[in-house]
């Protein structure tokens, strides 16, 4: 899987609608802050409308604001808004009979490309928009069981030993 630079650029739009605190800000302040080129700042505003992440303001003071509750709102609906379901292989579980590959029922990879994708949907769902914008946390597999997020001080604590209060 390949984060694409739309989604790249999208997160960052979001980060700052994150840090204006619910606040309007216009789509070209957003892009010239982090350096999104405007154009495709537009398309990306479309899209994060179109998904119900962010909502239109019209008029002079017009712009884009969150429509989601940042706290609430995981990585992975960000990153799945943008560019699809988490896919690491073209064969997974959730294909339909008609699009499984012929080499499915004997295939070792294709277990592994499933528990790949699991992870990642797990990874991405154990940080919100908040916590990693403002929090500054970032998911990390604590004791093998599950990812917690975590600031990278807090990371420090849980790798000499300490427990992970997440």
């Amino acid at each position: 899987m390949e984060i694409s630079r739309k989604t790249d650029y999208a997160i960052r739009m979001l980060a700052e609608l994150v840090r204006s605190n619910g606040s309007v800000i216009s789509v070209r302040y957003a892009a010239e802050k982090n350096d999104v080129p405007y154009s495709f700042a537009r398309s990306i505003q479309h899209d994060l409308v179109q998904a119900g992440i962010v909502s239109s303001v019209r008029g002079s003071r017009g712009g884009m604001k969150l429509a989601v509750d940042p706290k609430r709102t995981s990585m992975r609906q960000i990153v799945e808004a943008i560019q699809g379901p988490i896919c690491v292989g073209e064969c997974n579980d959730s294909m339909s009979e008609e699009e499984n590959c012929p080499l499915k029922r004997g295939c070792t990879f294709t277990a592994i490309w499933c528990e790949a994708e699991r992870l990642l949907r797990d990874f991405f769902d154990a940080v919100t928009l908040y916590q990693a914008v403002i929090e500054q946390r970032c998911p990390y597999l604590v004791g093998g069981n599950a990812f917690v997020a975590l600031t990278p001080e807090e990371k420090g604590l849980v790798s000499e030993g300490a427990p992970a209060e997440g």
